[in-house]
């Protein structure tokens, strides 16, 4: 089984991606330099956005979600589970953790990928406010 989403953002000149257990994606339209974990603003959608399908699919814990970030040429594809504890309810945030953390706005946990080991070309084309793609794809077994 499998389902997709498409999520549209931008990225902003104090996107640092120094955090090192996290990365995020917001829909709100500003940034401050203490939001090191966020690489992309402005997004279409939070996790409350993404389709029932697509929500249902991801809130087992066999599920898994591969993530490909496409921002000018770099595309980095990033690898995490899912959870039977995602509520994804949250309005404007989605957030990928290295670490088993849940809450309203986690999309996926144990991420191959946190914002300080995205490669600094990725977070070269967010200062400079490139778009950014981001692919979701949930699959699970049987």
């Amino acid at each position: 089984m499998e389902a997709q989403e498409i999520i549209r953002c931008r990225g902003h000149p104090l996107v640092s991606g120094t955090h090192p257990t996290t990365f995020e994606v917001t829909a709100e339209p500003h940034l401050t330099s203490t939001g090191n974990c966020i690489i992309g603003i402005a997004a279409d959608k939070g996790c409350a956005g993404l389709s029932s399908e697509f929500k249902y699919l991801l809130a087992h814990d066999d599920a898994r979600l591969l993530t490909r970030l496409m921002c000018g040429e770099v595309e980095v594809e990033i690898h995490s589970q899912g959870s039977s504890q995602f509520t994804l309810n949250h309005p404007s945030d989605m957030v990928w953790r290295r670490s088993t953390f849940v809450c309203g706005r986690t999309i996926g946990i144990h991420s191959d990928q946190v914002a300080a080991t995205l490669p600094d070309e990725l977070i070269e084309n967010l200062i400079a406010e490139k778009e950014m793609v981001v692919t979701l794809i949930a699959t699970r077994p049987g």
